[in-house]
């Protein structure tokens, strides 16, 4: 009567493990101290062994156990299996000029437009086998993006996420992601060169009655800059939304609306001979661009050297801020 064959989820691969080291010794003495095991469970693992292959395996012969011809035929596999499950399990050094990998970044447009060109540069320069990725940040939340591995690193203002981290921590509970701060910078009021509020310090009242572009990665055509006028009981119309600074730095460039920019972008536009930049008439928090990553990243070579060459750069983004008050 035939044995069923092995079925691998009711098998434990630690007898594996066993089977490779006795058949190296062939003795299960000699094995024990290896395995870190008495020698009674080496030889109650090398029973389970047995039953589970209907095999004898090794068979003892004077003082030496001799392996049977099924052992011999399963030895050579078992051996090369556990070599590359070791070799899989050990870390790598990441050697850039010979890896080998692609890697995804989301991000805003400004941000890919101040990052980019110097983080292509760096990559083709140390790594010409790296390639990089963008996908638009549609989202103020990219974690379930980096949890489900869709993208490595996520660039970009995420205070909300950022608070539930500290206060996850805080609390005691378990937190799955990394960051580091870029750089930081403020928002300004942009609009084109000879409107006519661009004549003057803008006032709360003249914000507030002209026409608005909205920055929106979700479409909500409500944002931080709402969210600042909400508590002096003020608003502003938005007249359109957009999902990108840089289309609405073009579009306030050519028409009478006003806009909210990133200060640090508005030299990244190519047209800000044509715009002027206002201070805002009310308090808003300041930009803070952090890199944003799974806590599974922290030791992976290649994410780890991204994650260099992306502070790096950020490091020669100009660090505007609002001029002192007279």
């Amino acid at each position: 009567m035939s044995l069923p064959p092995v079925q691998l989820r009711n098998f434990d691969l630690n007898l594996l493990k066993v089977f490779d080291v006795v058949m190296a010794e062939r003795s299960l003495t000699r094995a024990a101290p290896i395995l870190a095991l008495t020698q009674p469970a080496v030889s109650n693992a090398m029973r389970r062994l047995r039953d589970a292959l209907g095999d004898e395996v090794l068979v003892r012969q004077g003082r030496t156990l001799v392996p049977t011809a099924k052992a011999l035929a399963l030895w050579p596999e078992v051996r090369a299996a556990l070599d590359r499950l070791q070799s899989a399990l050990r870390p790598r050094a990441f050697v850039p000029a010979q890896t080998v990998c692609s890697l995804v970044l989301t991000m805003a447009d400004a941000t890919a437009t101040e990052l980019m060109l110097g983080l292509v540069q760096r990559v083709m320069a140390q790594a010409p086998g790296v390639s990089l990725r963008t996908v638009p940040l549609t989202t103020r939340d990219p974690r379930p993006l980096l949890d489900d591995g869709q993208v490595d690193l996520a660039v970009g203002h995420f205070h909300g996420v950022l608070a539930d981290l500290a206060l996850r921590r805080q609390s005691g509970l378990p937190v799955a992601f990394s960051h580091q701060r870029l750089f930081a910078s403020d928002y300004v009021c942009v609009m084109r060169k000879n409107h006519p509020l661009a004549q003057a310090p803008l006032g709360l009242d003249d914000f507030c009655a002209a026409l608005h572009v909205l920055v929106s990665f979700s479409g909500r055509g409500y944002g931080l800059i709402d969210e600042a006028l909400a508590p002096l009981n003020r608003s502003r119309r938005v007249v359109l939304t957009v999902n990108q600074f840089f289309t609405t730095g073009k579009v306030v460039a050519d028409s009478d609306l006003l806009t909210v920019l990133p200060r640090h972008f508005v030299a990244f536009t190519g047209f800000e001979a044509q715009l002027a930049v206002r201070e805002l008439p009310f308090q808003v928090p300041p930009i803070q661009v952090d890199a944003l990553w799974h806590q599974r990243m922290d030791g992976d070579g290649a994410h780890q050297w991204l994650r260099q060459q992306v502070q790096s750069v950020a490091a020669s983004v100009p660090q505007t801020s609002a001029p002192p008050a007279p």
